[in-house]
């Protein structure tokens, strides 16, 4: 089968791999029809991570189910499904409290928690960007799509990752009706943290980022969007709050947050987050940080690479401030909002800039990397089908 492989920094092959297949009775086996380009997978692409060579990529995934194994009883051939990116067992301690990010079993390495879908440090599970994928525990793990999954598969794709996990960022963030609240980051997840708060009915919900393209789709969304390039989004927050702040903030950016120069520094966001966020608000942080970054020292310094970074703690705890991190539950959340898309409540495919073969991949990598403008989030056909509504 074709895959997209990761070669090494800045590197991407499509080229042909091993078929994937059954390997348990619990698996089931999905052709891949449309998965996703994410964030997470640009920090693999730089070599920031510590992703193997020779490992596919991709755990944003969806597409029709072409076998069972044998102690599979609810999917069935055919079907349709969309695949949380959180490889789960569905029995384990963790996964018995809905936390499926942090699964137990999946992980093979005892001192860590949680699994996923081409990803570094999560397991050693290809990634969908593939002709065919091997899910565990697919009666767990998958979910099943109605009728209309094939015409809306760049809506439905989006609940493998982005739409649950901007709108984890919400929960953690405790967004409520009528609150004020301020987004960081208007990459892919970061409008979906914006699209959350809106769908929750926030009063007012502010995006920060310094990429015009994507300010832009946040203002469409009914967001309130600050360049950060020409803003300080503090003082515009504070400025229209009178100077408490906001209700509650999201961290949509990551250990890689940069100014509008290209200066990096992981403390950027998380900062700025605690600054503008009201005594006892609340803060999501769904951007990704990791305790090791090798590609840390050189951008930002020793102890960024160590994955230690220097927030405001003294005004945090001044501020009686909460903050939630980590990735997040898929499967708390994707049936529900698979729910509203269903019903024509929500429609997360507005972030879609491209959609492109398999072939293509490497190119997409290309431009998303390089945040060209109109790159906002890309979409990968493996079967070669598209909508070709945007291209």
């Amino acid at each position: 089968m074709k895959a997209a492989v990761y070669e090494g920094p800045r590197t991407v092959t499509v080229k042909d791999v091993p078929d994937a297949r059954i390997e348990h009775p619990c698996d089931i086996l999905v052709k891949i029809t449309t998965t996703n380009v994410c964030g997470s997978d640009l920090h693999m692409y730089e070599g920031r991570t510590s992703f193997e060579s020779g490992r596919t990529l991709g755990h944003e995934n969806m597409g029709q189910v072409v076998e069972v194994g044998s102690a599979v009883r609810k999917v069935q051939v055919g079907e349709y499904v969309v695949l949380p990116f959180n490889v789960a067992c569905g029995f384990c301690k963790q996964c018995e409290q809905g936390l499926t990010n942090y699964c137990l079993t999946m992980q093979p390495d005892p001192a860590l928690a949680g699994a996923a879908y081409g990803f570094a440090d999560m397991g050693p599970y290809q990634g969908g960007q593939a002709e065919l994928l091997r899910v565990p525990y697919g009666d767990f793990n998958a979910l099943r799509l109605g009728e209309d999954a094939v015409e809306r598969q760049t809506d439905y794709v989006m609940l493998a990752d982005i739409f649950p996990t901007g709108y984890h960022a919400t929960e953690m963030a405790n967004v409520k009706p009528g609150d004020q609240t301020i987004v960081f980051g208007a990459g892919p997840v970061g409008l979906m943290a914006t699209y959350s708060a809106v769908l929750k009915g926030a009063g007012r919900v502010w995006t920060a980022d310094h990429q015009p393209d994507r300010l832009r789709k946040a203002e469409e969304i009914g967001a309130i969007p600050i360049n950060t390039a020409e803003q300080d989004p503090v003082e515009v927050v504070k400025e229209a709050t009178l100077g408490l702040g906001a209700d509650n903030g999201c961290e949509c950016v990551g250990y890689q947050a940069h100014d509008s120069t290209g200066h990096e520094d992981a403390s950027l966001t998380l900062n700025s987050l605690i600054d503008s966020v009201r005594f006892t608000g609340d803060i999501g942080v769904v951007g990704v940080f990791l305790p090791q970054d090798p590609g840390g020292e050189e951008a930002q310094g020793k102890l960024e690479a160590q994955g230690k970074v220097p927030i405001d703690f003294g005004m945090m705890w001044f501020k009686g401030q909460h903050m939630g991190t980590g990735q997040a539950p898929v499967k708390r959340y994707n049936r529900a909002l698979r729910d509203l898309i269903a019903g024509g409540k929500a429609k997360p495919s507005f972030v879609v800039s491209h959609e492109l073969s398999l072939d293509e991949a490497p190119t997409a990598y290309e431009h998303f990397d390089a945040r060209d403008e109109g790159w906002t989030k890309v979409v990968l056909h493996p079967d070669g089908h598209s909508n070709g509504h945007k291209q």
